[in-house]
């Protein structure tokens, strides 16, 4: 954390389900679900959202975050319970704002049509997952939210849970995160066909990083904030040298020029297209 805070980073992002400078120059969030095996323990319901937010607050040894996340949608809790919860945490002073993470479009103007029918107070930001692989959502989706209720786009994973960083090209390295048991999903997802595509969209890739003079994970996560939709990505590193490397992407990012840009879409093949787009 004394890292990345020196070197300007001043966004800490946590969750109940995770393992403190001075706070007011800290941006802290946390997000809320899984809390414990008990029913009442995770989920959206009144019940979790203020205990688990008092929880977090007390390990974290803090009295408010920024911002507090719904980390996935809850189909068993009602929209209007999940709002209210919400703007009750608020209005106690536990956080400044509520968000989502891994909500669809549609759930979250849900949420906010809800907070405007009992004014109540709608989410403000989006977590959504975004890297060179995966982009329909925070290119297309988010941006026609925030024109139409004002709803920001925070992103995470800009290495695609390491398959970005170019060390699956050969395999699976006995060390890891794929080599895990309990990341199965990983090592299938990297050895299958769309996988062994991949790889060879990065070596290309790697070959605009080498003429930016930068590294492959730098140049990934310079792509997603070069997006004026995205207005912060979240970086999770093992090590100092993995957080030290990423964030030389903010050194990166006045490279990244509409030509490299352009060059970039032509080796992934996968721009999305919004309405804006065809009318244009």
């Amino acid at each position: 954390m004394t890292i990345a805070y020196e070197s300007g980073v001043n966004l800490f992002d946590t969750a109940e389900v995770y393992a403190g400078g001075r706070r007011s120059s800290f941006v802290i969030t946390t997000k809320l679900y899984w809390g414990g095996k008990a029913e009442t323990e995770r989920g959206l319901s009144r019940k979790h959202i203020i205990e688990g937010l008092k929880g977090s607050l007390q390990r974290m040894q803090l009295e408010y975050v920024d911002v507090v996340f719904a980390n996935r949608p809850d189909s068993n809790t009602p929209m209007e319970e999940i709002v209210r919860a919400m703007t009750y945490v608020i209005n106690q002073g536990m956080a400044m704002y509520w968000g989502t993470s891994r909500w669809t479009a549609m759930e979250i103007m849900e949420a906010y049509s809800v907070a405007r029918q009992f004014n109540l107070i709608p989410p403000v930001c989006e977590q959504a997952e975004y890297h060179l692989f995966q982009r329909e959502k925070v290119e297309v989706q988010l941006p026609e939210l925030y024109h139409k209720i004002g709803v920001g786009a925070m992103t995470w994973s800009p290495l695609a849970c390491g398959i970005i960083t170019g060390k699956y090209e050969n395999g699976i390295p006995e060390s890891s995160r794929a080599s895990m048991k309990s990341y199965q999903w990983l090592k299938e997802k990297i050895i299958s066909e769309d996988g062994r595509k991949q790889q060879a969209k990065l070596k290309e890739l790697n070959h605009i990083a080498e003429k930016l003079g930068c590294t492959l994970p730098q140049l990934a996560v310079a792509w997603c904030l070069r997006n004026e939709g995205v207005s912060s990505v979240l970086l999770g590193t093992s090590n100092p040298e993995q957080l030290t490397e990423n964030l030389g992407a903010i050194q990166v990012l006045p490279k990244m020029t509409s030509h490299v840009v352009s060059e970039i879409d032509h080796i992934l093949g996968n721009r999305p297209y919004s309405k804006r787009d065809y009318r244009s």
